[in-house]
């Protein structure tokens, strides 16, 4: 037994050398006296006994994690002083990002120790105070943004040495004086409006737009191109054209004129032809999330962050990200935006939201605090009268309606029956927990496969939770949402958790059918899917029902016609005839219990072969559907 423990204590000391070998230990502490000396919001992961490169929010080290190199903390919530001799330990810091919090007092000092930045981001904050006056110590500094804070006193002068410099913004605080000349050939962008600056703009700057000096008391500038002496005068030189010479060169250059017109008028209109052929081809191309979104968001709103949440980045980071449209869905448009740290969320920009900033804030937190792995997590949210985000985690797979109906034909790659079982039981589980929350009382909605995911285990995960309450009465048109849609609901504000048994139903079908919830078949004629299968098994079995990428699967038949039992009990018409949620969940994993011994093997059959059915089907004719 001594033995033992002492091996034990051997594996337990060396696992904490490695890690701490592999950690950088000063850093570290220098963070954690930061954290642990100012107040701040929003809970950070930051624990003494994890990685610091590996698990921080907001904190990225060099390749071999021997340094601290950035420090990304945007939007925490934080509030008070910098705590002295903390963040200024950090000597390998490239990159701190402290906006959009509530810092106050005077610029931090600790700052100036940092000789390595090269990118200092303070603003949205309530800094005050003159500036430092010696900026010298930031040699390799690219961006330094110190807008939208309460600095006063003049510009330093040494700014001119940041010779690095391709970004400075100083706009939106309470700096005097003159402006310096900050003859820095490597800056690019320049932002030194709404201050208390005075008299002109140095020459050095004049290549910058007006809109850099705006909302300032600077003169414009006066000084004009110099004035020749009368004897420097141009000479005028007398014409010695004829009438007929000047006549022959007015027609000639007025044809010349309506012939590069004309051609100009021709590659113009091919042009605006070729650019909207593209704008058709790339709809979905990359954009940013800042032109896609209303330019009238409150830029004082915050974006808000739920418990346990490790992202770190603010309003501005989502909007300046490049961002893919997803899907345009009943309530809004989904992008995938990838932000400036390598990170990828997918954001839901809301449409038609019907009810005031508090109950859509309610509403955000009942279903904010839900945390279950068949339910795609909220990370974030952010609300202004123009402008409604909800943020979740990114699933790199796609929906199961990208995966189930997407380029159906020779070189795809089918969703087999293990997967289609897995988003089954998944999907009920995350449904049956969803409907346990805010006293049993909470309603997803919104079921439909385009809203379903796959988790790290491939298991059915429901995204999309909760906003049927949220927006004003729509009628969905009939292609896109009626399929799923129980037959009581008329308005989308007034579902139930019945209705969404109803919309589970849909998607059981729709996985083991292959086909679409409504769907037009032959012209223009439409099939709603339920009543499709409900005809089917009325009249008589046969096996056109099931996806026909199923029947390369053996061993199968009876877990797809048990699934099939379930769906339709599901869409029943009357709600009381469906069963509850928690009761499908049962359901369904007994089937795959039942059935452990018969479960599909690899191999598959031959193309043309059917399984033989025969399922007591008057069990399934038996439900009344729409």
């Amino acid at each position: 037994m001594g033995i033992k423990l002492i091996f034990e204590a051997i594996f337990l000391f060396g696992s904490l050398y490695m890690l701490a070998r592999a950690e950088p230990i000063e850093d570290k502490h220098a963070l954690l006296d930061f954290i642990n000396n100012i107040s701040h919001s929003r809970n950070l992961n930051w624990d003494e006994r994890t990685s610091v490169c590996n698990n921080w929010t907001g904190v990225t080290c060099n390749h071999d994690n021997s340094r601290v190199i950035a420090v990304r903390l945007p939007g925490i919530g934080f509030s008070g002083h910098i705590p002295l001799n903390t963040l200024g330990r950090l000597s390998a810091l490239q990159i701190l990002s402290l906006r959009s919090n509530g810092f106050s007092g005077s610029f931090p000092t600790d700052l100036l120790e940092l000789g390595n930045l090269t990118g200092l981001y303070l603003q949205f904050n309530s800094f005050q105070g003159p500036l430092p006056w010696d900026f010298s110590v930031w040699k390799n500094l690219y961006v330094l943004n110190l807008s939208n804070n309460a600095f006063n006193g003049s510009i330093p002068p040494s700014v001119t040495n940041l010779t690095h410099l391709t970004a400075l913004s100083l706009a939106n605080n309470s700096l005097s004086g003159d402006i310096p000349d900050l003859n820095i050939p490597s800056l690019q962008l320049l932002d030194l409006s709404n201050n208390n600056l005075t008299g002109v703009v140095p020459q050095s700057l004049l290549k910058f737009p007006s809109s850099a000096f705006a909302g300032n008391k600077i003169s414009p500038e006066t000084s004009q191109p110099p004035v020749l002496p009368p004897t420097a005068q141009p000479k005028k030189h007398s014409s010695k054209f004829s009438e007929s010479a000047i006549l022959g060169i007015v027609i000639g250059s007025s044809a010349l004129a309506f012939v590069s017109i004309a051609l100009l008028l021709i590659i113009t209109n091919r042009k605006k032809e070729d650019k909207k052929a593209t704008a058709v081809k790339s709809e979905k191309k990359e954009k940013s999330l800042k032109r896609a979104a209303s330019e009238r968001h409150d830029k004082n709103g915050k974006l808000v962050f739920f418990e346990g949440c490790n992202l770190a980045f603010d309003l501005e980071d989502l909007l300046m990200a490049s961002a893919e449209v997803l899907g345009k869905g009943t309530f809004g448009t989904t992008y995938k935006a990838a932000l400036e740290d390598a990170t990828t969320v997918a954001v839901k920009r809301l449409r038609e939201v019907s009810i005031g900033r508090k109950d859509f804030e309610q509403q955000m937190e009942v279903v904010g605090k839900i945390r279950h792995e068949n339910v795609a997590p909220l990370r974030s949210y952010y609300y202004s009268k123009d402008e409604k985000l909800m943020v979740y985690d990114f699933y790199n797979r796609g929906s199961v309606s990208v995966l189930l109906h997407a380029k159906r034909g020779e070189d795809r790659f089918p969703l087999d029956w293990e997967t289609r079982m897995k988003i089954a039981i998944g999907v009920a589980r995350g449904i049956a927990y969803i409907h346990l929350q805010n006293s049993g009382k909470l309603v997803h909605g919104n079921i439909k496969a385009s809203n379903v995911f796959l988790n790290s285990r491939k298991y059915g995960c429901v995204s999309d939770l909760g906003l049927a309450t949220l927006m004003n009465p729509i009628k969905p048109p009939i292609m896109r949402t009626a399929g799923y849609r129980a037959p009581e609901v008329t308005d989308t504000r007034k579902v139930s958790q019945a209705s969404d048994v109803y919309s589970y139903g849909v998607l059981l079908l729709e996985l083991l059918t292959g086909k679409s919830p409504v769907h037009a078949v032959g012209g223009e004629e439409v099939i709603h899917l339920v009543r499709w299968v409900h005809s089917v098994v009325r009249e008589e079995w046969t096996g056109e029902v099931f996806d026909v990428e199923l029947l390369r699967y053996p061993n199968i038949e009876e877990e797809m016609v048990a699934m099939l039992q379930i769906g339709m009990s599901c869409v029943a018409r009357m709600p009381e005839q469906r069963p509850k949620m928690a009761d499908v969940v049962k359901m369904v994993e007994d089937i795959r219990s039942v059935n452990t011994g018969n479960r599909p093997s690899s191999e598959t059959k031959s193309p043309g072969s059917t399984p033989s059915l025969t399922p007591p089907m008057a069990q399934i004719g038996s439900s009344s559907v729409s």
